[in-house]
C-alpha cells in the first residue's frame, strides 16, 4: 500500500498525540497501533534498537520527565518519510529534539531520533 503526504502526516501527527502533553495523557495502545510491530529505533543514547514495545517502554519514561507539552517547531512529510523538530522542557530545562521517520504498510517503519546527548544528561534526561 503506497502512502500519500497526507497519510504520513496523519500517522506522524497521531503519534505526537499519544504523548506530547506528557504521562498524563500518554496512550501506549494508539502507540502500538501507529507503530510497526518491528519498528526500527535509532537514538543518540539508544542506539539500534528493534520492536515497538521496548520503544513504547522508553518513550513513556522520556514522556515521564516532561515538564511542559513539547512544542513543534517545525514538521515536515512527504510521501512515506516525515521530519518533525521540537523543543521538550526536561527537569532541568529545555532542549532541541528531532526525530525522522520512515512509513510504510499504514504504519511507522523507523524512527531516528536526534539530539544533544550530553545536553540532555546535564539536564537531567533519562
Amino acid at each position: 500500500m503506497e502512502l500519500t503526504k497526507n497519510d504520513t502526516a496523519e500517522l506522524v501527527d497521531a503519534y505526537y498525540e499519544s504523548w506530547r502533553n506528557g504521562i498524563a495523557s500518554f496512550d501506549g495502545t494508539r502507540l502500538a497501533a501507529i507503530l510497526a510491530e518491528d519498528l526500527e529505533f535509532e537514538g543518540s543514547i539508544a542506539g539500534k534498537r528493534r520492536g515497538a514495545a521496548g520503544f513504547i517502554g522508553g518513550l513513556s519514561r522520556f514522556v515521564e520527565g516532561l515538564q511542559t507539552p513539547i512544542q513543534v517547531v517545525a514538521r515536515v512529510t512527504s510521501d512515506g518519510a516525515g521530519a518533525v523538530l521540537y523543543d521538550a522542557t526536561i527537569p532541568g530545562g529545555a532542549m532541541r529534539f528531532a526525530e525522522f521517520f520512515q512509513v510504510g504498510d499504514g504504519r511507522i517503519q523507523a524512527i531516528k531520533l536526534h539530539y544533544d546527548s550530553g545536553q540532555y544528561r546535564a539536564l537531567g534526561g533519562r
